[in-house]
């Protein structure tokens, strides 16, 4: 019996050998796999390229097609996915891009921003024509697609970098602004006070590329079903005479 242990002792160690060999392989390359296939794009490389158009009712377009001179605006209302679906379709917007403002941290990234300790608003930034789409217009869309009621938060989106936000750019622009705010308020439009803040304009960093015009190419993923497809829908529906 000795004899025979001994001699299947040494086949024994060479098949373990071989089996932990081949478990190590096969663990480092499943590792590998996940730390590629986890990591967002995060170069902020070509972040201005345009994006390519499908067509006018579902995709930005671009200032140079017009000549008029334009004003620029800068929103947040939560995800900025949502913000942007519904802006590039409103005639007389042009350039919409995805970005962050309003925070201290110069460059910032996606996931420092959600991190909320930058400061920063998820926000879309817009050049417009008055003569098409006047301010009023564009505020009475922006009020009418997001809950300016909740503090920091929209619907599950938790946190100050979803916060409601209307970043003006001179003195009619504020005006605009906290003029409407009293209005929606004296009129009891919402039943809570509108508690959107307004300041002014800082410096806007375009998101990663992989943000922009994030609803159009990826429009199927649960959360644009859930969350951004119904603000687009009652954008088309409410504001049909907005479209472009």
């Amino acid at each position: 019996m000795l004899i025979a242990r001994l001699i299947w002792l040494p086949a024994f160690l060479k098949h373990r050998e071989f089996v932990i060999l081949k478990v190590a392989v096969l663990t480092a390359a499943l590792g590998l796999f996940l730390l590629t296939a986890c990591q967002p794009e995060t170069s902020h490389q070509n972040q201005n390229q345009t994006q390519p158009m499908d067509s006018l009712d579902q995709t930005s377009v671009d200032s140079s097609q017009n000549l008029k001179p334009l004003d620029t605006l800068t929103l947040g209302a939560g995800c900025f996915w949502c913000v942007e679906a519904v802006f590039e379709q409103i005639k007389g917007v042009y350039d919409v891009r995805s970005g962050y403002m309003g925070g201290q941290v110069a460059q910032p990234s996606y996931r420092e921003v959600c991190t909320g300790r930058t400061g920063h608003a998820e926000v879309v930034q817009f050049s417009y024509d008055p003569s098409a789409i006047p301010l009023e217009n564009l505020l009475e869309i922006f009020f009418g697609t997001h809950d300016p009621t909740t503090l920091n938060r929209q619907g599950e989106d938790v946190g100050t970098q979803y916060r409601s936000v209307i970043f003006y750019r001179g003195e009619e622009q504020q005006k605009a602004a906290l003029q409407f705010i009293e209005r929606l308020n004296a009129d009891n439009t919402f039943k809570n006070p509108v508690v959107t803040e307004v300041a002014e304009a800082g410096v806007f960093y375009v998101a990663e590329n992989y943000h922009q015009e994030y609803f159009r190419l990826h429009g199927e993923e649960p959360y644009c079903k859930l969350v951004v497809r119904p603000k687009v829908e009652k954008f088309q529906k409410a504001y049909a005479r907005f479209r472009r």
